[in-house]
């Protein structure tokens, strides 16, 4: 449905922001309320070692500021997205930007200044105070990076370095987003289709082959007269990531990555042997997409057209909200209620309108409600979007309403898998109750590129990751040469011989994002099957699996990430939720193949 404006919008439809401020006249004076606390804080400076009750009050006036920062954050940012021209709304913006900036410059200097008490001056501090070891394992986190933390004078070198750091990202947002320009793309009738970054995927979608492989090559082809600039770049982001990693001493740039959320290592190669030991069924997955578009030969622009035509499948917002409850029944009623009152007590700001943010996400924190906003059009993955964020949603409402500030919080490697653990609800429901033939091999098709591009694909780009920074590490020099080598070689191990390996593929690095955001793609992979595995407990055990599920969403960061999730009975540690979530992929594939049969 299209709107001119928001005031064509009928309230139920639009998110209620009063629990974050009733007014903007409120969030005003926060702002300034906010402010007040930077000068309390930084007065702490030099007293925090000097007592234990000094330090208690520096965390708990931290965490009243945190409270009301949070709120001013998403106040601001929530109002900007409902319509990105207002000016208004631009400028509380940049004013909760500045004021984060300021309270972060007030507390900066907190993590030397208790990195330079002893550790038994600390536990004697516990002791004097029974309430601060509340903050214990908040105090630990930090504590437990003594032997990365450098003098205060090499600290300050880094933090100046910081800057050049974001460089090779920033250069090659540059290059891919602002200069790169593709010649279009020309379909079997010849006609020609403007090809952009944007618009490449939706191409290799079509369902004309002569498009296909034009798109590919055109966009290839462009990439490939800037390869040495396209190494260089790479190359250049993982000398940065070996020099902060081996300048806080730490034995690879992959640990130092890891370490920020309490992973180790061996979480992310287990989760590339997994799938390499799974390598079969995604073979056969390949093998079937060549024999269903009836082709003599699979090349790589042929991976993302869909094996089923898409279905007329179309849902009003009401259908769409009706669908998600029937799914996440077996959540169990404390659950579903929460979903409910999402629902009814205006959780979602729904339809799309001019200015309005693009894209999905959720939002909020301790002390207000969740929030969602999405830009529903009303197809099948607009529902998905919406289980999606609400999955987000419910797990940000237990985490926030179980957990002090301090904890309240919870880390990215864990944040998808509620999320996800949704969507696979979702499509375990759309598959139990479709009994259109069509319809039931088009959910099945869209449920498996969940896997391919989720687990297969994201975990080979974290492959290539771990590879050529190591392989950097080892004193080999990265160069287009090298780079395409290795991503050729993934390639045809991760696709098997089932697709021929076209020579634009190894230039495929070149173009990924990813490949600057330090080892993150990772935890794609591990939410994913994460939440694969806890949808199939949750659908086999019912209630007790459920438990143990809230219980995670409920634990915000007051454990480490592989210990919440091994409480809600899935242990990343190991390679079985991997093994476990790509065995039902296989089972999946066989599926999806006797009924296209």
């Amino acid at each position: 449905m299209a709107y001119e404006s928001r005031g064509e919008i009928d309230s139920k439809y639009k998110w209620d922001l009063s629990s974050m401020f009733p007014s903007d006249e409120a969030f005003e004076a926060g702002l300034e309320e906010l402010k007040a606390y930077c000068p309390k804080l930084l007065a702490f400076k030099g007293k925090i070692s000097t007592s234990a009750q000094a330090l208690l009050e520096f965390l708990q006036l931290e965490d009243q500021m945190n409270l009301l920062l949070y709120k001013i954050i998403n106040y601001a940012e929530r109002k900007s997205d409902e319509d990105t021209r207002v000016a208004k709304y631009q400028a509380y913006v940049a004013n909760a930007t500045s004021v984060y900036t300021q309270a972060g410059e007030a507390t900066s200097w907190f993590a030397a200044e208790l990195l330079a008490i002893p550790a038994e001056s600390v536990e004697k501090f516990y002791a004097e105070v029974p309430a601060l070891e509340f903050y214990r394992r908040k105090l630990n986190k930090i504590l437990n990076q003594r032997e990365h933390t450098l003098s205060a004078e090499e600290e300050a070198l880094l933090a100046r370095a910081e800057e050049l750091a974001v460089q090779p990202t920033n250069i090659f947002s540059m290059f891919d987003d602002a200069d790169l320009i593709f010649d279009d793309a020309v379909d079997s009738e010849g006609k020609t289709h403007k090809l952009t970054s944007g618009s490449f995927v939706p191409l290799l979608m079509n369902g004309d082959r002569v498009l296909r492989e034009s798109a590919f090559k055109q966009l290839y082809s462009r990439f490939g007269e800037f390869r040495n600039t396209s190494a260089a770049i790479l190359t250049s982001q993982v000398k940065n990531l070996q020099f902060f990693s081996s300048s806080r001493k730490y034995a690879s740039s992959l640990e130092a990555a890891l370490a920020e959320n309490e992973i180790p290592v061996e979480v992310y190669n287990n989760l590339i042997d997994a799938v390499h030991q799974n390598f079969p069924a995604f073979y056969k997955y390949v093998d079937l997409r060549k024999r269903v578009m009836g082709l003599d030969e699979l090349h790589f622009w042929d991976v993302y057209t869909p094996l089923v035509d898409d279905v007329d499948m179309k849902f009003t917002y009401e259908e769409a909200c009706d669908l998600i409850v029937k799914a996440l029944a077996p959540m169990g009623e404390e659950y579903v209620g929460l979903v409910k009152k999402g629902l009814e007590s205006r959780w979602v700001d729904v339809y799309e309108t001019p200015g309005k943010r693009s894209g999905a996400y959720s939002a909020g924190g301790k002390g207000m409600n969740p929030v969602m906003l999405l830009n529903f059009q009303g197809g099948l993955d607009d529902v998905y979007t919406l289980i999606h964020e609400m999955g987000h949603s419910l797990h940000t409402y237990f985490s926030s309403h179980n957990q002090e500030i301090t904890y309240s919080d919870y880390s990215i490697f864990v944040a998808e898998v509620a999320s996800t653990c949704n969507e696979a609800l979702l499509s375990h429901y759309l598959l139990e109750h479709e009994t259109d033939p069509a319809r039931h091999a088009y959910i099945l098709n869209h449920f498996l590129e969940g896997f391919r591009g989720t687990i297969y694909r994201q975990c080979m780009f974290a492959e290539f990751e771990r590879d050529i920074n190591q392989m950097n590490a080892d004193g080999v020099a990265l160069n287009a040469e090298v780079l395409s080598e290795r991503y050729g070689k993934l390639c045809a191990e991760y696709f098997g011989p089932g697709i021929e390996l076209d020579e634009e593929i190894k230039l495929e690095w070149s173009r990924i994002p990813h490949f600057y955001y330090n080892f993150y793609v990772y935890q794609y992979c591990i939410g994913f099957s994460a939440a694969i595995a806890l949808s199939q407990r949750i659908l086999s055990k019912g209630e007790p699996a459920v438990k143990d599920y809230i219980g995670y969403l409920s634990g915000g960061c007051s454990k480490t990430p592989i210990e919440l999730l091994r409480g809600a009975g899935v242990d990343m540690a190991t390679p079985d939720p991997v093994n476990a979530a790509l065995k039902y992929f296989g089972e999946l594939v066989d599926q999806l193949e006797q009924e296209l049969n």
